[in-house]
């Protein structure tokens, strides 16, 4: 358990789940009700700069300096952070509409890669999706010119993307399964996929890769032996939990639990901070970013963002 302390910097809305932060120090998110927000770290100010009409949940910048914003009802987006202009760059793939556009990462070219967590469930029902297991999660690669293709398929509940620094391979985080997969983009292994980690301690949300060159893995909750349980029982009973009252059904433990890996997977930092019971009120870490030796957390459900010194 790490006594680091950690700083929480209040948005004006619920449910900062990603953070990004730009060469220039600003930190970014996106909240539940649309709003893409700037914090200037030294002062603790905070300025709306876009509305996307959705749920910016990854968000990264481009080369040009916008940000592209991975909307779970919109889709990919791009974001102006001068004038909030918003422009839809994948709205569907091979004619249907994306239902859960997730994080992304993007290439020195511009390339995107992106995830799509599930084929039948959008974000309000990512509890369905995540105990049913139906491994329909995506990652898909949006180049310069436009066109998109999926390259990863069958994922269960495809989450965080991250690229290597030298972007020799791309990961993408398996909520549901534990893992981080890897697809090879160059060398003699381009086009193979393996894992980076596996059995990870709980179910990871957003990755990214820290300005230290290490990939950082939330997790945003740790292992729920029921969850574990039904995710071998049959489909039928999957649903029927699906369909309790929420009250009832299973709900992510309190924590705030960050990685970081190598790129031969080994791990560097595991940041286990004290749970709001013991410390302060903040929980289920679903972004992270290392930025010049500290790391900026984003949560799903808390109306800020926090940052804790590098070990």
């Amino acid at each position: 358990m790490s006594d680091r302390a950690l700083t929480v910097h209040p948005v004006p809305s619920m449910g900062a789940e990603d953070v990004l932060v730009t060469p220039d120090g600003t930190v970014w998110t996106g909240t539940e009700d649309g709003a893409i927000w700037a914090l200037d770290p030294a002062s603790g100010s905070t300025r709306r700069v876009a509305d996307t009409g959705g749920r910016p949940l990854g968000i990264e910048l481009l080369p040009d300096g916008d940000l592209v914003v991975c909307d779970a009802r919109r889709g990919l987006l791009r974001v102006s952070p001068g004038t909030g202009a918003v422009e839809v760059l994948v709205g569907e793939v091979g004619g249907e509409p994306m239902r859960f556009c997730n994080n992304a990462a993007v290439a020195a070219d511009g390339t995107v890669w992106f995830s799509d967590s599930s084929l039948h469930h959008g974000v309000d029902r990512w509890k369905d999706d995540f105990v049913r297991h139906t491994r329909t999660g995506r990652l898909l690669r949006r180049d310069p010119d436009g066109s998109v293709e999926v390259v990863l398929s069958r994922l269960a509940f495809a989450n965080g993307v991250a690229l290597a620094a030298d972007e020799s391979y791309v990961a993408v985080a398996e909520c549901r399964g534990r893992t981080v997969v890897r697809l090879w983009l160059t060398g003699p292994r381009a086009g193979e996929r393996d894992h980076l980690v596996t059995d990870l301690p709980g179910y990871p949300d957003n990755i990214s890769r820290g300005s230290d060159g290490l990939i950082w893995v939330t997790i945003a909750s740790p292992v729920d032996g029921l969850v574990e349980r039904l995710g071998t029982a049959p489909m039928l009973l999957r649903k029927a939990v699906t369909r309790i009252p929420e009250a009832l059904q299973p709900k992510p433990a309190q924590t705030i639990r960050v990685q970081a890996y190598d790129d031969d997977g080994r791990l560097v930092h595991d940041l286990d901070l004290p749970r709001p019971d013991r410390g302060p009120g903040y929980h289920m870490v679903t972004g992270v970013r290392e930025h010049d030796g500290r790391v900026w957390l984003g949560s799903l459900h808390e109306p800020a963002v926090a940052v804790v010194d590098r070990p």
